[in-house]
């Protein structure tokens, strides 16, 4: 076990990565300024939009693109686990390949299946946050199908409505979030294929990446003007 301990830190700074970036963003005052929480404001007034409208059908096309967008990304994960479970299968010729780069990259026949297994689950999770985003915009459409008519915006339930309408739709697209981001940190595990070392850069990489999508791109300063 002593022989692998480059694999074991580089895996450990891998989950360690994930895990401290998604507390950040998602449970911090640091995180509350990042674009998903600036998208999530214009949930509520896309909500309130929509109940000072009798007309709707804009509305619930919008709604059907976003439900549309998730479905396909969680038949993407399905593909993926085929494609993992396939790599797992072939264990002997991927090692085989391997074994004739100029440059030795051969893992034992068990670390190739505990890295492949690893690449599954991720890719299981993220259909799991997927599939239950989709459902949850399914519940969003009802409410938005539920909301008062625009002659009783005023009343206290239709209050209740918006604000139970936002807190379901803030949390579907926070859990289309996190799979999304489960997406790109399996690309960040795809180093670890190569080598534990390459692992680390690719998930330095990647939370470079996402994390300035979040915090300094263009789409992060045109919300916040």
């Amino acid at each position: 076990m002593t022989g692998y301990w480059a694999d074991i830190l580089a895996v450990s700074f891998f989950a360690l990565e994930w895990l401290v970036y998604a507390i950040t963003l998602e449970h911090t005052a640091y995180g509350r300024d990042s674009l998903s929480a600036r998208m999530h404001v214009y949930r509520e007034i896309w909500v309130r939009n929509l109940l000072n409208r009798d007309a709707r059908m804009v509305d619930m096309q919008i709604m059907a693109s976003l439900q549309n967008g998730t479905a396909f990304f969680a038949s993407t994960s399905l593909i993926a686990i085929g494609g993992g479970l396939a790599l797992l299968r072939a264990t002997s010729d991927a090692l085989a390949v391997l074994g004739a780069l100029p440059v030795n990259l051969t893992p034992s026949p068990a670390l190739w299946e505990i890295k492949c297994i690893g690449l599954i689950l991720i890719f299981i999770y993220t259909f799991f946050k997927f599939a239950w985003a989709y459902r949850l915009f399914n519940y969003v459409a009802i409410l938005f199908g539920a909301m008062p008519p625009a002659g009783q915006r005023d009343t206290p339930e239709a209050e209740a409505h918006v604000i139970r309408t936002t807190r379901l739709f803030e949390t579907a697209g926070r859990h289309f979030n996190r799979g999304q981001r489960a997406f790109f940190f399996a690309l960040a595990y795809l180093g670890w294929f190569v080598s534990p070392w390459v692992l680390f850069v690719t998930t330095a990489a990647v939370v470079i990446v996402i994390w300035r999508r979040q915090f300094a791109s263009n789409a992060w300063q045109a919300m916040g003007s």
